[in-house]
């Protein structure tokens, strides 16, 4: 009895710490992996909603309206002091609104230059890889550099954009902006009232992405080892995990929404705010949903390793099928000698060593994905297939030769 017990809390402690596990991986392999960060940030270069964003961020950044006013009152009162009447140097100092309007077109339309020409993914990559250092110090409460908390906000300064843009600018004719100062505009990149909550839970994830992972399995691999039905126990732990995996699923869903939804439009345009977040997320989805998957293939084959009805049906369909063609391959010349009278002998341990195979496979793959999980499902029912046919075609051999005794 307490031998069970223990088993059960220890599936059900493993099942638990199966979306913990996850987010530990995803935050310690992706978030503050470089070369993964970049390859995941840098698409949103070329995102239109991004790309209206980086248009509106640059063009705010690169404000000179303060010089136009300052060149009108300049002119006015130089014509003033050379006999303008009063009344013809105020017009022309009233023309700073014009001349705030066409700068600021002219701005506008050389930053969505820039955003929208080949240069501006190469801004945008080298500064997020140069800024990744960064952005593991604001996730985990120690903000510097491009990347920055500013109280419940993360940003990353787009500098280096603005200053392309102030240099067409001076190009195409317009030298009254050399005289900006360097500007340090930054871009929101997320933007929460519970940042702190996220920073503190970042570091834990990054602290335990090492050990939480295998740490799970192993609980979870204890527990079936000590119930007394393994099976049913490994079928438990399996559904469990993909229980787990589908709350975690449901959990991005709702923290989807609550982000959006607090994203002030004035910070961040829901459409901008949408497409950060999916690319962010999106390996965790992939992750979450392997091993919802996953969990969900082994309880199947667990099931049907069992003595139920249907499972014995279904393994009695498969032999009927697996003895049919051993006699059609009997018929027609086939035989497969030593190998099949060994495999029908040792078939338990060759199903087992055929179950693990793929098991290994997948625990060394490198970040597994749904389509690795049905590809090696694929490969074991195959392999399955052939075992179950070599044993049929090897007591069909067997009996052949009973006969002709």
């Amino acid at each position: 009895m307490a031998k069970s017990a223990v088993s059960a809390l220890l599936i059900l402690l493993g099942c638990l710490l199966v979306p913990v596990s996850v987010l530990t991986v995803w935050v310690h392999d992706i978030v503050l992996d470089t070369d993964r960060y970049v390859a995941t940030v840098a698409p949103l270069a070329k995102d239109p909603a991004i790309q209206d964003t980086a248009v509106d961020q640059v063009s705010e950044a690169v404000d000179i309206r303060h010089n136009s006013r300052e060149i009108t009152a300049d002119i006015a009162s130089w014509l003033r002091a050379h006999g303008l009447p009063d009344r013809a140097a105020d017009t022309i100092e009233g023309l700073a609104p014009q001349l705030d309007s066409a700068l600021d077109q002219a701005v506008r339309k050389v930053a969505a230059h820039i955003v929208h020409s080949e240069h501006f993914p190469a801004v945008w990559t080298g500064a997020n890889r140069a800024a990744h250092t960064a952005v593991v110090g604001a996730l985990t409460g120690k903000g510097g550099g491009p990347v920055g908390v500013e109280g419940h906000t993360v940003t990353l300064n787009v500098g280096a954009a603005v200053e392309r843009v102030r240099d067409q600018l001076v190009d195409a004719g317009l030298p009254v902006v050399t005289g900006i100062p360097d500007i340090h505009q930054r871009l929101v990149l997320f933007h929460s009232d519970r940042l702190a909550t996220i920073r503190r839970s970042a570091h834990f994830l990054d602290l335990a992405g090492n050990w939480l992972p295998a740490l799970t399995v192993t609980l979870g691999g204890i527990g079936v080892l000590l119930a007394r039905r393994r099976r049913r126990a490994l079928a438990r732990a399996a559904l469990g995990t993909a229980l787990t995996s589908l709350a975690l699923a449901l959990a991005l869903v709702v923290g989807r929404r609550y982000c959006l939804d607090h994203v002030p439009a004035s910070v961040l345009s829901r459409e901008a705010a949408a497409v950060l977040f999916d690319t962010v997320v999106r390996f965790l989805r992939v992750t979450v949903l392997t091993v919802l998957v996953l969990g969900v293939v082994v309880a199947a084959g667990a099931y049907l390793a069992g003595p139920g009805r249907l499972p014995s049906r279904v393994r009695g369909r498969a032999e009927i099928l697996a003895d049919s063609a051993a006699r059609w391959g009997a018929d027609h010349g086939m035989r497969t000698g030593r190998a099949g009278t060994w495999t029908a002998d040792h078939r338990r341990g060759l199903t087992t060593a055929v179950l693990l195979v793929p098991a290994a496979v997948f625990a060394l793959w490198n970040h597994p994905t749904v389509l690795t999980v049905l590809f090696l499902v694929v490969v074991l029912l195959a392999a399955l297939a052939v075992v179950a046919l070599l044993a049929a075609m090897g007591r069909a051999g067997a009996h052949g030769r009973e006969r002709s005794g």
